[in-house]
């Protein structure tokens, strides 16, 4: 009996379905949670001031933005599997540099945002090619229950582990990256349907950047996803910030990350409130609760109360958290099937413009005000949100077609 070629040996395996691409999720969400608290402190320390790392993380933002509408060229040359496997070796690439530390800091930040970037192309193009529509949505609940342990733990984790030996994060983070490739490579989800069946030439970045700036409601959905990610991405950076200048201990942003991402475990929850009621509406309520805890953010710390800024912006998370749950339903509701990869590629980019947004408004409030005036900005984009997600259809995300069943029930 002949032995498997590679061809057989990717393309044999069953379908994959929710719980595999939840323990992808997982596992890389392993990954950057370790370093999730450590890097801004480590920039911080690094080069002194908020400002300054406020300017690098912008720089940082539009390199990852540029690379990550390449990603479906480079797929089509590479095949995923391969686009895959070099997005983990970005990531580990920027481990070294951490270890290194001092000026090499920003490549330990590229090397996260670029492999960041590569990877969840690639997982968000598998999850369009494999997952039904009615079922995204417990894709996404299930695959925030599996990460909820690495981000409740890891945050914290990774600020001890920096406070023992300095490389101790970085080493732990690039062995959980190879875990995740190793377990990539076992799972043989091969090149995907829509790759393995492409014979139409290597797709342009920019012909599909016009075809997504043609599709208002792909537009929408993807505003949503980027002030969403830009309220973690304050809280992330700028929160353990604040917190070294208004005097606490470093360890108060990984801790407050740890139990933010402890609610995880309750986005089933979420979802089946969602369910209950409407895309739309649940859209709404996590902006503006999210919108009104960032503000209370500001007006905590202008009241002298360092711990009051870190419990209502605490109180914030939860919101986005209901946001992680259905914010991005709107622009994978939209794509159409012959477009997933490079739809995914632009839904990617929410990450990388964030990554800009976030410490370019955060640079224009430090020229005339105090960081924690950087929360209030947070909240107002987040309000505007809330304002256009009254354009959004009423029974988004709905089963299609009288009598059709409702979304199946999350199983965790």
């Amino acid at each position: 009996m002949p032995a498997p070629t590679m061809t057989d040996w990717t393309h044999a395996a069953p379908a994959p379905g929710v719980h595999t691409f939840a323990l992808l999720g997982g596992m890389e969400a392993g990954v950057r949670a370790m370093l999730v608290s450590v890097l801004p402190l480590e920039m911080y320390a690094a080069f002194g001031n908020a400002d300054r790392v406020s300017g690098i993380y912008f720089l940082i933002g539009f390199l990852s933005l540029g690379f990550g509408l390449m990603v479906p060229w480079l797929a089509s040359r590479l095949a995923r599997r391969w686009t895959y496997t070099l997005g983990v070796g970005l990531y580990v690439s920027g481990h070294v540099a951490g270890l290194v530390g001092g000026a090499a800091m920003p490549l330990a930040v590229a090397g996260n945002a670029l492999g960041t970037v590569t990877c969840l192309i690639c997982l968000n193009a598998y999850i369009l090619d494999y997952i039904a529509r009615s079922d995204l949505g417990r894709n996404e609940s299930t695959r925030m229950v599996y990460s909820g342990l690495a981000w409740t733990v890891a945050p914290l984790a990774g600020v001890t582990a920096l406070e023992i030996w300095r490389p101790l994060p970085f080493l732990i983070a690039g062995g959980i990256a190879l875990i995740m490739l190793a377990t990539f490579w076992v799972l043989r989800l091969g090149n995907g349907k829509a790759i393995a069946r492409a014979k139409a030439p290597a797709p342009n970045p920019l012909a599909y950047l016009g075809r997504f700036l043609r599709q208002p409601r792909l537009i929408l959905g993807w505003t949503f996803a980027v002030i969403r990610s830009a309220g973690w991405w304050v809280f992330v950076v700028y929160l353990p910030i604040y917190a070294i200048e208004a005097g606490l201990d470093k360890r108060v942003g990984g801790l407050a990350l740890s139990v933010s991402s402890g609610m995880m475990f309750v986005t089933p929850l979420m979802l089946r409130w969602m369910q209950a009621r409407s895309v739309r509406r649940a859209i709404r309520v996590g902006f503006m609760g999210a919108a009104l805890c960032f503000a209370g953010g500001t007006l905590a710390a202008v009241s002298g109360l360092p711990w009051g800024v870190v419990a209502v912006l605490l109180a914030g998370t939860g919101f986005l958290l209901l946001l992680d749950v259905c914010g991005g339903l709107p622009f994978l509701l939209a794509v159409k099937p012959s477009e997933r990869t490079e739809m995914a590629a632009v839904y990617s980019t929410f990450r990388d413009v964030s990554a800009i947004v976030s410490p370019g408004m955060a640079w224009l409030v430090l020229l005339v005000a105090p960081l924690p005036w950087l929360f209030a900005a947070t909240g107002g984009a987040l309000a505007v949100c809330w304002a256009l997600a009254s354009l959004l259809h009423p029974r988004l995300g709905g089963a299609r077609g009288r009598g059709a069943p409702r979304p199946a029930p999350v199983q965790p």
